[in-house]
């Protein structure tokens, strides 16, 4: 059976951003301030080394209650058990994933225009990433997503939505009030030298 899912605060990690020695101590600081959602982002590593890392996260993330969610990687989604699995546009059709990972696994599809989100909820998605919403370092080729647009797809889906891109301490409060789901963060937590405290605090400022 398929858990309810608290998208509040969604961590992306990214091994190049953070401030710690291992993936494994930002991840746990990442949880023990409030990440609610975490998704293991590997794009530089083989096969063996995403599956034996996404092993050990999981261990953190089950601990914690937290839903761990790979990024692209069928496979290792299923290889380490993981909760689910998030598709940019470019990857794997969502029926398809859906069709692969079956009704009881999360998953989530990038999107950036009322077209993509409605096709990713008639596909079958969990939630939508939505983004990026402001300029970003920690991903190439981004397409932007004004607050007018981010209004038009909450209208068209009723499926969560977390919006990325650029989000960190200073413009968070903007989407208070706008109805999405949660923040999904990479360098606003997981590049600062206290993790526990940013998540701490982006968490607090989304939920007012």
């Amino acid at each position: 059976m398929k858990r309810k899912i608290d998208y509040t605060l969604y961590l992306c990690t990214d091994r190049g951003l953070m401030s710690t020695g291992n993936l494994e101590d930002a991840v746990e600081q990442a949880v023990r301030g409030g990440t609610t959602v975490v998704q293991l982002r590997e794009k530089d590593c083989s096969s063996a080394e995403f599956y034996e890392t996404a092993r050990k996260v999981k261990k953190i993330t089950d601990a914690a209650n937290v839903p761990l969610i790979i990024n692209d990687r069928v496979d290792i989604a299923l290889a380490a058990d993981a909760d689910g699995v998030h598709v940019g546009q470019s990857d794997l059709p969502a029926a398809v994933v859906r069709k692969i990972i079956g009704p009881d696994k999360i998953v989530g599809v990038s999107t950036a225009t009322v077209e993509e989100a409605v096709k990713a909820q008639e596909d079958g998605a969990d939630y939508i990433g939505v983004g990026a919403m402001f300029a970003t370092g920690t991903k190439q080729n981004t397409r932007a997503v004004s607050m007018e647009r981010l209004a038009e797809i909450r209208k068209a889906v009723d499926i969560p939505i977390v919006v990325i891109g650029g989000i960190n301490e200073t413009n968070a409060a903007q989407f208070n009030g706008t109805g999405i789901n949660g923040l999904a963060v990479v360098s606003a937590i997981i590049s600062k030298p206290d993790i526990t405290a940013a998540a701490g605090t982006l968490r607090d400022i989304f939920q007012g």
